[in-house]
């Protein structure tokens, strides 16, 4: 026999009994209930009852099966949509669990169903007894709710401290409204307000603090409590540790030129701070030394005009005596963030100190290298003129490639560099960041020109195949570093290479990747809007990362190997002049290059035959 439908717009009575009785009436609690108000019959449960009576018994079933498809936001409202609805916490105080519909759809959740955050509750409650359990954010909220675990009130709550705040507390039950809405618990306006519920003592101190009036007289900048203790991830800033995120707390507000502007701050507070010694050992993690608030205060900070601030001239000894035990009237003359443009006998003082000195050390300086140049100059001139007989290991050709080499190679390094970190001061002594873009680009071209000139060089010229030839890589230089690695470790006589010994095969083919990869991911950062028609952006980043590193390898590679065997290698000391006139004493190309010794000594030797050495000579 079938199920008789329930007629439409019929209360079910299964809910019958979880409502409040209508008219409010005085109500006695159930045993064993734990706080759910008793349902009284009141007229309005009488006349459903005798409707009910009257029904068919079908219908009584099909409700039944509505409730095991689970609830709905108008089957939940039906008893929590009643102002007087109420219930007993854990405390045995009397809450409110009425929820109103229509402010509900009003918030950030007015969309999201009951059931989906009450995942908890079964289609018998509340007749099961058990009580809905605090809502988890988690699932829509991961990211948020991962911060919050590592914040104050987190790491409280894992401990086992009941009371500590949850996101209920912060931003509401049934009440979320958007940050940007006045009506949220944690807008602006309202937010020391929120805090202010748990923080009595530190709310009442910021609304008093030069922060607190300035909230109060509708400054937008007036720093709140999420602006030093952060959002989620809630910080505390009391402790030794922590007193290291005080200066970058106020950092966020006071080193901003709009705001100090608008209060009228001629210097930064935070940059002269960071000058000082206690910006110094704060910034080595020193967790002893005076920050912002070890002078200025936490919440209570007051205007320094004020009898009552710690920086009142009637409160100095008090406060700096605390780091300083014995401090008097003398110690604290003077401005701490004092601007160079002050007027002050002591910032005038300052100013003419510094301004004398840098004076003296640029003149000193500048004669004492001025004076050490010429005597290095001389003798190495002098050390030049008594190479004795020499070999030509350069041509001019040759040397102009080097050259050319040379002078891209510095020029992309300092103003790639420059690019890279703006801030630094010869990134500001070359000019705008696009005069740098562009002697960068034109470096860059230059760099590739002459590698393909040396590409037509190798392949056209006599010398060029011969280079080729003679700087492939040998099984003979694998032996020659092996017997270099026993000369090292055991001693004895160093092995004598052919042409050209394994280090300047190295760094030739290195030079040779090097530009290969420099070029192509220089042109792709260059011309990126037409490389991305045809490959992911992705492909620029990786590009620049490339692009970065090989740098910083060429770079080190050029000062630690090439800049030793040129230059700070005793048996060339003060350098290797093959650079500039090609040429190399005879006895230092025997004792490293013994055929081509004998070979320059040939009669019948060509002239300019011998390339040049990448490094080791």
């Amino acid at each position: 026999m079938g199920t008789i439908p329930a007629p439409q717009g019929v209360f079910p009575v299964y809910r019958f009994f979880r409502m409040p009785a209508w008219p409010p009436a005085e109500s006695a609690e159930v045993p064993g209930r734990r706080g759910w108000p008793m349902p009284r019959l009141g007229v309005a449960r009488l006349f459903v009852i005798a409707c009910w009576l009257g029904m068919p018994p079908g219908a009584w079933v099909h409700a039944a099966d509505d409730a095991d498809e689970g609830w709905t936001d108008e089957g939940c409202l039906e008893c929590h949509g009643f102002e007087d609805l109420t219930m007993e916490d854990e405390n045995g105080n009397e809450i409110s669990i009425y929820v109103d519909e229509k402010r509900m759809r009003e918030t950030a959740h007015g969309k999201v169903a009951c059931a989906d955050c009450h995942v908890d509750l079964s289609t018998e409650h509340p007749d099961d007894e058990i009580p809905a359990k605090p809502v988890s954010c988690v699932s829509c909220h991961e990211e948020q709710s991962h911060t919050f675990g590592a914040s104050v009130h987190g790491v409280a709550l894992q401990g086992g401290n009941d009371t500590a705040p949850t996101c209920v507390d912060c931003h509401g039950a049934h009440d979320v409204f958007p940050h940007g809405s006045q009506r949220s618990l944690i807008h602006y306006t309202r937010l020391a307000t929120t805090c202010g519920s748990c923080h009595i003592i530190e709310a009442e101190e910021l609304a008093a603090s030069v922060h607190g009036a300035a909230a109060a007289a509708g400054e937008r900048d007036a720093a709140n409590c999420i602006d030093c203790h952060s959002e989620h991830k809630i910080r505390s800033l009391e402790g030794g540790a922590a007193s290291l995120m005080v200066a970058e707390a106020c950092s966020k507000c006071h080193s901003s030129e709009r705001i100090n502007s608008r209060l009228g701050l001629t210097v930064n507070p935070v940059e002269t701070f960071y000058a000082s010694y206690h910006g110094l050992a704060t910034e080595g993690g020193s967790t002893t030394a005076a920050n912002c608030a070890s002078c200025h205060g936490y919440h209570l900070i007051l205007p320094s005009d004020n009898p009552e601030s710690l920086i009142h001239p009637t409160q100095l000894t008090h406060t700096c005596g605390r780091c300083h035990p014995g401090a008097g009237e003398n110690f604290v003359v003077g401005k701490i963030h004092a601007d160079r443009s002050d007027h002050e006998l002591g910032s005038l003082v300052n100013h003419w100190v510094r301004r004398i000195y840098l004076v003296l050390i640029v003149a000193t300086i500048s004669v004492l290298c001025l004076h050490n140049g010429a005597i290095w100059w001389r003798k190495a001139v002098a050390a030049r003129k008594a190479r004795g007989e020499t070999v030509l290991r350069m041509d001019a050709n040759q040397r102009f490639q080097h050259m050319v080499l040379l002078t891209s190679f510095i020029v992309l390094a300092v103003t790639g560099f420059a690019l890279k970190f703006p801030d630094t001061w010869y990134a500001g002594v070359m000019g705008s960041e696009e005069t740098r873009r562009w002697v960068h680009r034109v470096s860059g071209l230059v760099l590739l020109g002459i590698g393909a000139y040396h590409l037509v060089y190798l392949l056209a010229c006599r010398n060029g195949r011969r280079l080729f030839r003679d700087m492939w890589p040998r099984w003979r230089d694998a032996r020659d570093v092996g017997a270099t690695v026993r000369h090292l470790v055991r001693g004895g006589p160093m092995p004598r290479f052919g042409r050209f010994g394994y280090a300047e095969k190295f760094e030739y083919w290195a030079v040779v990747w090097g530009t290969v990869i420099m070029g192509v991911t220089g042109l792709a950062i260059w011309f990126k809007i037409d490389v991305t028609r045809w490959v992911p952006r992705w492909v620029i980043e990786v590009a620049i990362t490339i692009h970065y590193y090989e740098a910083i390898l060429a770079c080190l590679a050029i000062v630690v190997w090439h800049f030793y065997h040129v230059i700070f290698d005793p048996d060339v000391y003060p350098m290797n002049w093959a650079w500039l006139d090609g040429k190399v004493s005879t006895t230092q190309c025997h004792d490293e290059h013994a055929p081509v010794a004998e070979e320059a000594k040939r009669p019948d030797a060509p002239a300019g035959e011998t390339p040049p050495p990448a490094a080791g000579t």
